[in-house]
């Protein structure tokens, strides 16, 4: 959309927003240095076409200081769950001075990013929240010439000082949103517009500020469980040119004979660069199976490997169609699926019946497919951990776990035959990025979909009070990682199960049980006669609404749709042996 446009459109948005109407889904205060009401409208016109009604408190301007300081302010009464800090390059008041001794200017960096670790200190205080904090776009204005990007003491390298030092100080609730980076793809002449600064104090120019409310919606979307997890890609004319069944696999055209071929195969290794992040790849093509996969067997100019597919579908049938056979096969929702064909009619298809499922738009252009979908930054992601990087491993060995289970006719005797092991923990730093992540990204075993911040997590940790407990599992094919999240808390002589959520790549395992024979332990170790838990039911939760009656226990009423169960410790719980405990696994649940 032009960006022009976009602020027509946000403005229209903005004169049908009743503030007092449905239960906002989040909560943002947004503080900036510099005039803010077109961002403000930008970014909450940006968060409705995601589906995300958003209530935002507006801080006045320059306002950041005066917000966060009084805690008696209205931010602090407000209580967003996410504060949004739109800094300036004109908050940075003293510079170096030419010639300036190199200790001199690390004191100057000390006082601004002193100041920054001031406002998080503050903002740290009200519960939960997540800062979301823009660092410095550097002007272009270069009066030192060519020596502005190589002297110690320039305004240039110490506005880059100040980014790195944000970058890699940040605490864990805090997110440094690389607007800097936006505007150099955009171009700084484009985003700064100096007339209306001296006229009205705008930051950034009309044009660009649906650039930067993206750039924003993509890490509040991440905040709230809303991502991305597979690339769905269409094969001829997309990975490589021209119509494999015509010209076989290897007359396609790719590689570095032409540039039409140099430009296929470029946008296959930024494919492999998601893939390696743990984006999963999968082909949906209207092909002869066989076909479609000649070219990732016999041509050697492929980048992408069939190994690197977790979902190949090649058949006749319509891509809609298709596409939801992808996620099911996958164990994931359609809303996780990113979509990229070249025809435009197989995406207006798509659109159409999946519109959950975010549609690329694909350049005419081959040698642009990687920029765009670079620039659409449909994957996300507030961190990376191992469990990610290995994703794609994991659902190519569960093809050869199904191969290998329909060759048994017994269930039991096939998951004997897996020779799982698992381990149960309680959390400690160093499982707490993964504990978080699968906290907030599970949707379908997930009780109920409570969202958590690593400050809260540290917290709990660390209360005697309460519980969290991990699981890790490995059979012959592959080792897991970390696939379930259990927080408990005690209230008096009850345990109750705040939050259990576990991975879509091991359900049916016998997981489910592995862990709850670890949540009884850990509740008597608490002191606890009852364990109670419940099931809040969402869209996407179905699959978890029998855990509870499957592990025994018995229905304690239910509320506005929120089903409550309990169980006695004393109860004799008696669980399939077929996962086999790692020696040194028993958590330390004692107080």
């Amino acid at each position: 959309m032009d960006g022009m446009h976009f602020i027509k459109e946000a403005a229209k948005y903005a004169r049908t927003y009743q503030k007092g109407g449905k239960t906002p889904d989040v909560r943002i205060a947004i503080l900036g240095s510099a005039s803010i009401q077109h961002f403000v409208m930008a970014l909450r016109y940006a968060l409705s076409r995601e589906g995300i009604h958003a209530e935002i408190y507006e801080g006045g301007y320059d306002g950041i200081a005066m917000d966060v300081f009084d805690t008696q302010s209205p931010l602090y009464c407000f209580q967003p769950e996410i504060v949004v800090l739109l800094t300036h390059y004109l908050d940075i008041r003293q510079f170096p001075e030419i010639l300036e001794e190199a200790e001199e200017t690390k004191r100057r960096l000390e006082r601004v990013t002193g100041f920054y670790e001031t406002i998080w200190g503050f903002l740290k205080q009200i519960h939960g929240c997540q800062v979301l904090q823009s660092n410095f776009v550097i002007p272009p204005e270069h009066a030192l010439g060519n020596l502005e990007t190589q002297c110690s003491y320039s305004r240039t390298v110490f506005y880059r000082d100040i980014n790195g030092w944000l970058a890699g100080h940040s605490p864990a609730f805090v997110t440094i949103v690389d607007l800097e980076l936006t505007a150099g793809y955009i171009g700084k002449y484009r985003w700064f517009d100096y007339p209306a600064w001296f006229v009205n104090k705008s930051g950034i120019s009309l044009g660009c500020i649906e650039e930067a409310a993206r750039a924003f919606t993509k890490q509040i979307l991440a905040i709230k469980g809303r991502i991305r997890k597979c690339l769905v890609l269409d094969l001829d004319c997309t990975l490589w040119g021209g119509i494999v069944g015509e010209e076989g696999s290897r007359g396609i055209e790719l590689g570095p004979d032409s540039p039409l071929g140099e430009a296929y195969q470029y946008f296959q290794r930024y494919l492999l660069a998601l893939k390696e992040k743990g984006v999963l790849l999968a082909v949906c093509s209207k092909n002869d199976e066989g076909t479609a996969k000649a070219p990732f067997l016999e041509n050697p100019n492929m980048v992408l490997k069939l190994e690197d597919i977790s979902c190949f579908v090649a058949n006749w049938e319509d891509k809609a169609s298709n596409v939801r056979k992808i996620a099911s096969e996958l164990n994931i929702g359609t809303d996780s699926l990113a979509f990229f064909d070249d025809n435009p009619a197989e995406r207006e298809i798509v659109r159409r019946f999946l519109p959950e499922v975010h549609v690329i738009d694909v350049p005419e252009d081959p040698a642009l497919y990687a920029l765009q979908l670079d620039r659409e930054a449909v994957f996300e992601w507030r961190q990376i951990t191992e469990e990610d990087r290995l994703r794609n491993a994991s659902y190519l060995q569960n093809r050869q776990r199904e191969e290998m289970e329909r060759r048994y006719v017994n269930y039991g005797e096939y998951l004997k035959a897996l020779e799982m092991k698992g381990s149960v923990g309680r959390l400690s730093e160093k499982e707490a990025g993964r504990f978080v992540q699968l906290l907030n990204k599970s949707n379908q075993f997930n009780l109920r979909t409570k969202r958590y911040t690593e400050e809260e997590i540290h917290a709990l940790s660390l209360d005697e009070n309460a519980r969290c407990l991990y699981a890790m599992l490995s059979d012959r094919f592959s080792r897991y990682g970390l696939i379930s999240c259990v927080i408990l808390r005690k209230q008096g002589g009850i345990c109750f199960i705040e939050s259990w959520v576990m991975s879509c790549r091991v359900l049916k395992r016998n997981v489910e049980q592995f862990m709850f024979s670890e949540i009884i332990q850990a509740a008597k170790e608490m002191g606890c006669h009852t364990i109670e838990g419940e099931y809040i039911p969402t869209a996407k939760n179905g699959m978890a609404a029998g855990l509870y009656g499957s592990l025994g226990f018995a229905p304690a009423g239910e509320n506005g749709g929120i089903r409550r169960y309990s169980y006695r410790t004393e109860d004799e719980f008696v669980s399939e042996d077929y996962i086999e405990r790692e020696l040194g696994s028993r958590p330390d649940c004692g107080g």
